[in-house]
């Protein structure tokens, strides 16, 4: 009878995104093979993996326990496992050389419930469903400061001092008295370590307005650096920064309304540019 007991078990090397190859088996002994060493009683476990037809993602699971040495939890918050390649193999462990690879998957999303984790596999087809270039927009998709955008910060910024709160998230602060209406609109605000979304701005009767995204716990008399933002419009570019040879956008590509629309005695066609 012992002609008919089975050698199979399972392998699985995940590789993280800082290039670190690990390996665990549902075997009880370590297995070495194609330069990986599979730990044992790592846990490790995989649900029933369904494969479809057409360009559908097919999923599958693995569940483990993070009593691996190898497995932190500082990692997996920091993101090192989020889309690692995992790779599954078929072995007979009595000849690991001759591992099968039965499939290539990444991690999509790591679910930690009472000291296990269950990292969801999706197959390699998900990349069919990530844009590979840029889309073609009006507005810019750089970030303003960044290398694509390249201008340079350093002349946008000021600095202040918070007043008061004058609503969730809204603050009365100096130092902004001399910057026009929506300037700060979409910049950035650092106070006391901590970096907020402007999300508008505006001068008040009693000083400068701003309104933070998240940010509701900033205090009278807390210094702040902020930097201008930028709308994404061309006009912005142009008029705001003077960045037009660096704008990220396609402003003069006819839309939706143009190519919807018919001649009509009230146009103006003088062949002038269709963005301001």
């Amino acid at each position: 009878m012992s002609d008919r007991a089975t050698t199979l078990c399972f392998c699985w090397r995940v590789t993280k995104t800082d290039g670190t190859a690990l390996g665990f088996t549902d075997h009880d002994r370590g297995l070495v093979f194609d330069g990986t060493s599979f730990e044992p009683r790592s846990g490790f476990s995989q649900s029933e993996a369904q494969s479809s037809l057409g360009l559908a993602v097919d999923t599958a699971e693995i569940e483990g326990a993070l009593s691996s040495t190898r497995l932190s939890e500082a990692e997996i918050d920091a993101g090192l496992f989020d889309g690692a390649k995992v790779e599954t193999f078929r072995v007979d462990w009595n000849a690991p050389d001759g591992a099968e690879l039965v499939r290539v998957s990444a991690i999509g999303k790591i679910i930690r419930r009472d000291g296990a984790l269950v990292a969801e596999l999706e197959s390699l087809v998900r990349n069919l469903d990530r844009p590979a270039g840029r889309y073609l927009r009006r507005s810019c998709d750089a970030e303003l400061g960044d290398a694509r955008c390249g201008v340079a910060m350093a002349g946008f910024g000021a600095a202040g001092i918070v007043v008061a709160q004058a609503g969730t998230g809204i603050y009365v602060v100096s130092g902004l008295d001399a910057f026009a209406d929506g300037w700060f609109g979409g910049g950035r605000l650092t106070s006391e370590g901590q970096s907020y979304r402007v999300t508008a701005h505006r001068r008040g009767t009693e000083g400068g307005l701003v309104t933070l995204d998240g940010g509701d716990d900033l205090a009278p008399g807390f210094a702040f650096s902020i930097t201008a933002g930028c709308d994404k419009a061309f006009s912005t570019c142009r008029d705001k920064f003077a960045n037009t040879l660096n704008f990220r956008g396609f402003p003069h590509l006819p839309g939706n309304d143009v190519a919807y629309g018919y001649v009509s005695e009230d146009g103006v066609f003088d062949g002038g540019a269709i963005v301001p």
